[in-house]
């Protein structure tokens, strides 16, 4: 790879988004996989695949939840470390990593612990039924062992992906992926396994990833190496990756929480089928969320690393190009899945009851897609500025503000109590949308004017 000054300061802004941007969608889509091929297979174990979909479904609000912890840290950290390395101060960028990692592996044990103690407890409150439950419970308690190499597959990849060596951190995705593919249909159906074998591929994956990952950060074509002088917690250092890193947290924790609601919602209104269309719906959800998101981390190392600089024209028009080619992706796949809901449902079931209630609940559920880009483009842009206060704004909004009082309140306002359920979600995204877009227009602007300022 080219030196990061003129890789990342110099190379034309349409071929550097290009250039950054398809390893991390198709990383994303890989990533996707990890769950969804979970769910394709377990949702085809012959006789019980529709009770065993939901009860994995259930575990998906715990999930998130690991995860969101990765993000908390790896998604504040990686753009900081980017920053420092538009301003040529890496050893700030490497003690930023060094830091990382370690309260990445602290988090991880502390979740582990929980997990093993509380998890049906947990899925019990989450909306498992006594008909699913011992399906949750199967797979949670293996996928526990696993947080560790989630947390570490996610977080350092995401310091890969800031350097610029996308294809890199998709390859670190890929390998992980392929195996979780193979291993499934092993553990499930050859060893009879069932949901534990989709648990235990899983897991296995996720640590093959993380050898890769980790190798990488301490090989010698890293810019920012992981260093055992670093590798420890100076909260100076970690606290305003972890506050920068907060929105992103309160994006996929409160994914955690909503899906909490809107199952147990759901369970009152329509049933266990009502709760398996939601993991269904949450599915596809991801589908068309993950490659925004790969696009929009494409162009973080630009945005980050020429605002460190201080080169605003670059950052204007990477935002500029981040948004309509978002915005253009979501339209698309929004109006695929109004015209074909059926084609996306089939994927994961092959119950005929269950597709026929899904597909229409698609439509309405996603039904605010369309505008979703600006919506990540926007909150994505902010991140890369180090824009904490506005990046959990936004959150805490579209979320806490929003949907969650929807979920309760449609219901009540429609003919249809579970119709109204699904409906809470694209209202509250084109609001959210529209809140986003005014906050933004005005605090770029005045991001921009203080660095120009500074050059002045």
């Amino acid at each position: 790879m080219q030196d990061n000054k003129n890789f990342l300061a110099a190379e034309p802004i349409g071929k550097l988004l290009l250039k950054l941007s398809i390893p991390t969608v198709i990383a994303q889509l890989i990533n996707m996989l990890y769950n969804i091929v979970d769910r394709i297979y377990i949702g085809h174990i012959p006789s019980d695949g529709s009770l065993a979909l939901t009860g994995v479904g259930v575990c998906m609000p715990i999930i998130m939840i690991v995860t969101a912890f990765a993000a908390l840290v790896s998604s504040g950290g990686a753009p900081r470390a980017s920053i420092y390395m538009g301003k040529q101060d890496n050893e700030s960028a490497e003690n930023i990593l060094g830091n990382c990692f370690l309260l990445q592996i602290v988090i991880s044990l502390i979740l582990t612990a929980i997990l093993l103690i509380w998890s049906k407890d947990l899925l019990l409150a989450f909306g498992a039924s006594e008909n699913t439950i011992s399906y949750a419970t199967d797979y949670m308690h293996i996928y526990a062992f696993g947080t560790l190499f989630v947390q570490l597959t996610l977080g350092m990849n995401a310091f890969i992906t800031a350097q610029g060596f996308t294809t890199i951190s998709m390859v670190s995705v890929l390998i992980g992926a392929i195996c979780n593919i193979t291993l499934d249909p092993v553990f499930i159906f050859a060893f009879h396994m069932g949901v534990k074998g989709a648990a235990l591929a899983t897991v296995i994956s996720q640590a093959i990833s993380t050898i890769w990952v980790v190798s990488f950060l301490c090989g010698k074509k890293t810019h920012l190496h992981l260093r055992k002088k670093y590798m420890r917690l100076e909260p100076k250092v970690f606290v305003p990756c972890v506050t920068l890193g907060l929105a992103a947290f309160i994006m996929q924790a409160s994914e955690s929480i909503v899906t909490v609601c809107f199952n147990s919602s759901l369970l009152r209104y329509g049933g266990d089928i009502a709760v398996g269309a939601m993991t269904i719906l949450t599915s596809v959800m991801q589908f068309a969320m993950l490659p925004l998101q790969g696009i929009a981390q494409g162009a973080q190392p630009i945005s980050s690393y020429n605002y460190g600089a201080k080169n605003t024209n670059r950052v204007k028009k990477t935002f500029r190009l981040l948004l309509m080619t978002c915005l253009s992706y979501s339209a698309l796949l929004w109006a695929a899945v109004q015209l074909i809901p059926r084609v996306f449902v089939s994927i994961f079931t092959a119950d005929a009851s269950l597709i026929n209630f899904t597909a229409p609940m698609l439509r309405i559920y996603l039904g605010g897609l369309f505008l979703f880009g600006i919506q990540i483009a926007c909150q994505m842009t902010f991140t890369s500025l180090g824009k904490a206060v506005n990046s959990i704004v936004v959150a805490v909004v579209r979320k806490f503000v929003l949907l969650l009082p929807l979920i309760y309140i449609m219901p009540h306002v429609v003919s249809n109590p579970t119709t109204g359920v699904y409906m809470a979600e694209p209202i509250a995204d084109i609001i959210a949308v529209l809140f986003t877009s005014v906050l933004f227009s005005f605090q770029f602007k005045k991001a921009l004017a203080e660095i120009q300022n500074e050059n002045n």
